[in-house]
């Protein structure tokens, strides 16, 4: 497959969009009043799964995602890191630092099985890169909104935000930065929506997403900042973290996805 071209990769998220990012706190709500019925959710087997989370973000901001995906059977956990800063995004042939590599390594010996990563936007795109670098260690990947194809993806201010603390990634390397564009050697799915207001939704998806390499993308609706407690996230990665190891198969519309999204776009 090709990749989108450089002038749609550099498009930002719509004003109107960046403006209705308020409307996060209603899909919590949303999300609270479905809770008996995402309880219907496929249950996991046990294995560890880590919740990265979004720039200048903390563990504090996918408690609720991480509840859930305990009440299905996994081995939770934050990534354990403080706010994400993005400054675990190092560059060179090892994209990701040693300190985050570390973490994942040690949680798939302690568990003595390799570890699901859910990642949330840049907490995605670290996942990516972690999957990459230690495969071994890395059963799946699922990014909730994750620029990672396309640098100029992110809405301004967080684009500029990004750049004042960690420089220019694409100018200090650029190999990195086209590394990212690839799915990484285990299965994954990127989850992404339209209306986001922070990451442009083009910027989000996989232009290398096929079942033969394991890779697929899942459009839903919803604000990014509401991803990590949106009802329709929830549901689609307890499906994906429930797929027996070694057999992955892409997603299905299942009942809670037909109810709320009854018409998506082919992704």
């Amino acid at each position: 497959m090709s990749q989108l071209p450089e002038q749609v990769k550099e498009q930002r998220p719509s004003v109107i969009n960046m403006l209705r990012e308020g409307r996060s706190m209603l899909e919590f709500g949303a999300t609270a009043a479905m809770m008996p019925l995402l309880m219907r959710a496929p249950k996991g087997d046990g294995h560890p799964v880590v919740v990265i989370p979004g720039f200048l973000a903390s563990d504090s901001s996918t408690i609720l995602l991480r509840r859930f995906l305990k009440s299905k059977g996994y081995q939770t956990h934050g990534w354990g890191l403080g706010r994400n800063l993005g400054t675990h995004i190092v560059g060179g042939k090892t994209v990701v630092s040693d300190h985050l590599l570390n973490r994942i390594i040690e949680l798939s010996t302690r568990h003595g099985q390799k570890v699901s990563l859910v990642g949330w936007s840049l907490g995605g795109i670290l996942s990516r890169e972690i999957a990459r670098v230690i495969p071994d260690h890395v059963r799946q990947v699922i990014s909730l909104g994750s620029p990672f194809n396309g640098p100029k993806g992110a809405a301004p201010i967080a684009a500029r935000i990004f750049k004042l603390i960690n420089g220019d990634v694409g100018e200090r390397d650029p190999q990195a930065v086209k590394r990212m564009l690839m799915p990484p050697p285990v299965p994954s799915t990127a989850i992404f929506s339209r209306t986001d207001g922070v990451a442009h939704w083009q910027a989000c998806r996989d232009d290398w997403a096929h079942d033969a390499i394991k890779a697929e993308n899942i459009e839903v609706r919803g604000s990014h900042l509401g991803l990590g407690h949106n009802a329709q996230v929830l549901w689609i990665v307890a499906n994906r973290l429930a797929q027996p190891e070694n057999h992955w198969r892409p997603f299905r519309q299942r009942t809670l996805h037909k109810i709320l999204y009854p018409n998506p776009h082919r992704a």
